[in-house]
Order: structure tokens, then C-alpha cells, then sequence
């Protein structure tokens, strides 16, 4: 929050950030257990300039309190939410009960636990731990404006063939072949804003955001490898990240804008060779794995009326 103080723009806020907490509901009918894990960073926007310039806290709101609101505030859900509907109730609420507050922004990473299948059934309460992660950050206002974004960290995919990269500059310092055959890996880091401007207007499902993560998730994966049995050609990580972005935009009206960021994680051709002769010749079967160095890979796309 931006001030004008002897002569200097001031801008400040405080929070309260990595807050764990875990949520369990227990279906007293069918005896079914979820639960989500949940890492909260909290961000408030807030007129309390004088505790920085005249030793007065009386309007700030501790931190402390922020952490603990965020457990009450899981409890008060008595209802599976998504994580996304989760930081909006917490960020309407700073916003709401505070007068101070004109703007909470939070943050919120959910731990991929996943239930567990033990002989191709869904186990009651059982759940291992998944690997990418799910993201969600919003903004709300005191006017009731909303920014709604959600996202993943981590999902790695490859495949090992149907991926080539050919015709790229080349001069003097260039020493990399050029394929039409090669492995391609990568994880994938992903960003999605939603085009909702008010808290009013989102979905009343309060899992409508964690099923459209999943189709989101989804979305991605597809387009990456293909079909089945024939896959897709990859020519390069760009034109590969460019449909992936474009195939969840086309699929889903509601999301405006998305950022992928698409290291091209290594799998390096093997080929030992002596004075005398070659001891192992590779072909397209043995790899040396390795992330550094890795190519760094990003874009965003966004709809003409976007306001990104």
C-alpha cells in the first residue's frame, strides 16, 4: 500500500506466510474420508502506516492472528472445498472484518496427496503423496474485486520418441546434431488466470476449481503426448508449449490467460569409444539423464479482451 511520507513514497504490507494445515471430512453415510493438505501465505494490504512512523500498532493486525484464522476458518468448512475457494473465503474475510484492510492477496499450495487403490478399489481413508502440485493465489479487494489465478508446479512428463529439433542457427559455436528422433522431458510449471471479477460470479460448486484443475492438468498431458499409439511429433519444446497453452484456452472459456514455463530437461546419446574401437554405439537406446544445464523454455497466451 503506496503512501507519501516526507517526501518518499512509502509502500507496505505484512502477512503471514507458509501456514500448514491439513482438513479431513469424514462421510457418515458411506464412511469415506478426504482431506486436503494445504500451505497458506497471507498478504494484507492494510492502512496502518502509523506502526512504521510513530511506534503505534494499533492497527495492525498480527500475524499470528492470520495463522490462526486460517485453522478456524478450515474448521468453519464443514464441506470439501477446493483450495481456490478456500483462499477466497480467507481473503474475504481479512478484507470484510478489518477496516484497515483494502486488500488481501493469498496463496495457497496444495500437497498432491491422492487416495490410494488396493485391488482396483478406492480405499476408504487411505492416500499416498502424488507429485505436481496445485497452486492457487487470489486477490479481493474491499470493493469486492477479484483476481483469481491457480496453477501447477511440477508435473513431469516425457516421452521417448515422436520429438525432434532441426534447422536452428547455427555458427561457430554450435556443436549440437541436428534429429528428427530424441527424447523429450520436461516439468512443467503452469499459470491460468480466470476471467471472474468478483467474488459473487464464481461457480456455486465448491469443487468447481479443483475439477477444473484436473481438466486443466488433463489438457496439458494430452496434448504433450498425442494419442495413444501414434502420438504427436514434437519439433521443438516452443511449438510443443504453444499447443499446449492454446489447447486450454480453446477448451476452457473461463480462463483468459496462461503462462507454461518448460525446461527441456536433458537426455544426453551415450557412445563410448576407445583408441581401438567403440565399446558401446548408441542407438536411441542408452541416455545419460541430466537437468543442468537445461533449456529454459517459457511463454504466456491470453485472450485479445484478457486484461493481462
Amino acid at each position: 500500500m503506496a503512501n507519501e511520507l516526507d517526501g518518499f513514497n512509502f509502500e507496505q504490507r505484512h502477512g503471514k506466510a507458509r501456514v500448514r494445515v491439513a482438513r479431513v471430512w469424514r462421510n457418515k453415510s458411506d464412511h469415506i474420508h478426504s482431506m486436503v493438505e494445504w500451505c497458506v501465505s497471507i498478504s494484507l494490504l492494510s492502512d496502518c502506516v502509523n506502526s512504521y512512523v510513530r511506534d503505534d500498532n494499533s492497527d495492525i493486525v498480527a500475524t499470528d492472528t492470520m495463522k490462526n484464522t486460517v485453522y478456524v476458518k478450515a474448521k468453519e468448512c464443514s464441506e470439501q472445498l477446493s483450495a481456490e475457494n478456500f483462499a477466497i473465503l480467507l481473503a474475504r474475510h481479512f478484507t470484510s472484518f478489518y477496516k484497515q484492510v483494502t486488500t488481501a492477496i493469498v496463496k495457497i499450495v496444495e500437497k498432491p496427496w491422492e487416495r490410494v487403490h488396493i485391488n482396483g478399489q478406492p480405499h476408504e481413508h487411505g492416500f499416498k503423496l502424488g507429485s505436481e502440485k496445485h497452486t492457487a493465489e487470489v486477490t479481493v479487494q474491499k470493493s469486492g474485486v477479484l483476481k483469481l489465478t491457480s496453477g501447477i508446479e511440477g508435473l513431469s512428463v516425457l516421452k521417448t520418441t515422436k520429438s525432434g529439433f532441426e534447422g536452428f542457427i547455427r555458427d561457430q559455436y554450435t556443436a549440437l546434431p541436428e534429429t528428427r528422433e530424441r527424447m523429450l522431458a520436461t516439468e512443467v510449471t503452469a499459470l491460468w488466470r480466470y476471467s471472474y471479477e468478483s467474488a459473487s460470479s464464481i461457480p456455486k460448486n465448491p469443487l468447481y476449481f479443483t475439477e477444473r484443475y484436473l481438466d486443466v492438468k488433463k489438457s496439458l498431458a494430452n496434448t504433450f503426448f498425442g494419442p495413444p499409439k501414434e502420438g504427436v511429433y514434437s519439433a521443438s519444446v516452443q511449438s510443443t508449449l504453444f499447443q499446449m497453452a492454446k489447447a486450454v484456452l480453446n477448451r476452457f472459456p473461463d480462463i483468459s490467460f496462461i503462462q507454461l514455463k518448460m525446461p527441456n530437461i536433458h537426455f544426453l546419446p551415450v557412445n563410448i569409444s576407445s583408441k581401438d574401437n567403440t565399446i558401446v554405439k548408441f542407438n536411441d537406446d542408452v541416455f545419460l539423464p541430466t537437468d543442468e544445464p537445461h533449456g529454459s523454455i517459457e511463454a504466456s497466451l491470453s485472450r485479445f479482451w484478457s486484461k493481462m
